[in-house]
């Protein structure tokens, strides 16, 4: 099946206007060099009085969450907070390493994108008991206090992806799934949301569902056996960008671009650039820059004693051609 124009109103991007923030939108950073733990940052040095504050990545290898850090540290930097940023290197072993770490430096306040939502549990609960608030984002903690979690709707993404499919390809259809690190609560949510919507389609067909760990490299070898043992496919979700672009390399390579509709999530800048050249059709908003500023500023609220919420959810909205141009950028 030949690729189909998406028919109705393109959703338009939107902003959140709560936690006082300043601008809206997604910062562009394309950097992928792993942060090890690093010292506070001059300006921060230089405020007098001001809170510390422990950050575990779970990764700095991914675009997205290179933003996130970003988002982070800009906020902190406008607050006069000392940062102390750690890289799990998606392991929840060194995770845990890395918090423990985090703990002995007493901070005010520990903020958390967690590797797995069952293994960070441990390390939320040590967070708790040396009497540190934890604040997570994107990813949640399954258990622990947590002060308050900010993330964007992982289920509402699923569906969004799952609908235009089903908008594209005129509800009928063979489609093949890849599925991020299903340990974590985002990558089961934007399956479930996916997989609501196909399901409901029943002329929409899912001939492979693969895991690749929102993994680039891996998702293009997944879609090299994918594509050997289905001869025809229509559509693809990939659940984030990093294997949506290891998928359209395997797919390019096997000269089958023009025969599959591809959709993931995030909108980071390879993805969006993919899609300015009508190599990929859609992809989902989730702005990664915004999350961690918002996630810092909301930390600073708490410890200057003001009421947080305890689940912040932000808006994430699909991006196609038509509207990939209006993506605010942030710095």
């Amino acid at each position: 099946m030949r690729k189909m124009k998406l028919v109705g109103t393109i959703l338009t991007m939107t902003c959140i206007a709560s936690l006082v923030l300043t601008g809206c939108g997604a910062k562009t950073n394309t950097t992928t060099e792993p942060t090890k733990t690093e010292t506070p940052t001059e300006a921060a040095t230089d405020a007098k009085d001001g809170y510390v504050i422990g950050l575990s990545m779970n990764t700095q290898t991914n675009p997205f969450f290179v933003d996130v850090k970003d988002g982070v540290q800009k906020a902190a930097d406008e607050q006069g907070i000392t940062l102390y940023i750690t890289d799990a290197q998606d392991d929840p072993t060194i995770q845990m390493k890395d918090i423990e770490n985090l703990i002995t430096k007493k901070p005010d306040a520990i903020i958390i994108d967690t590797c797995d939502s069952d293994a960070i549990v441990a390390s939320v609960e040590a967070c708790n008991e040396a009497g540190i608030p934890v604040f997570t984002m994107d990813r949640q903690s399954n258990g622990g206090d947590v002060i308050s979690h900010i993330g964007y709707d992982a289920i509402k993404s699923g569906k969004i992806a799952g609908q235009y499919l089903v908008d594209t390809l005129g509800g009928k259809g063979k489609i093949v799934e890849i599925q991020g690190i299903m340990g974590t609560n985002v990558a089961q949510n934007r399956s479930a949301g996916f997989n609501e919507i196909i399901s409901a389609n029943p002329d929409m067909e899912i001939v492979s569902t693969q895991v690749a760990d929102f993994d680039r490299a891996k998702a293009m070898s997944v879609m090299e056996n994918i594509l050997q043992a289905n001869p025809e496919i229509d559509g693809l979700y990939a659940a984030n960008d990093e294997m949506l672009l290891g998928a359209l390399e395997a797919i390019e390579a096997a000269g089958r671009l023009d025969e599959i509709t591809m959709i993931g999530c995030d909108a980071i800048d390879d993805t969006l650039e993919a899609l300015k050249a009508g190599k990929v059709e859609a992809t989902i908003a989730e702005p990664p820059f915004f999350l961690g500023k918002a996630i810092l500023n909301t930390a600073f609220d708490h410890l200057e004693g003001k009421t947080v919420e305890k689940s912040i959810i932000l808006d994430n909205n699909l991006v196609t051609k038509d509207n990939v141009d209006a993506l605010v950028t942030k710095e």
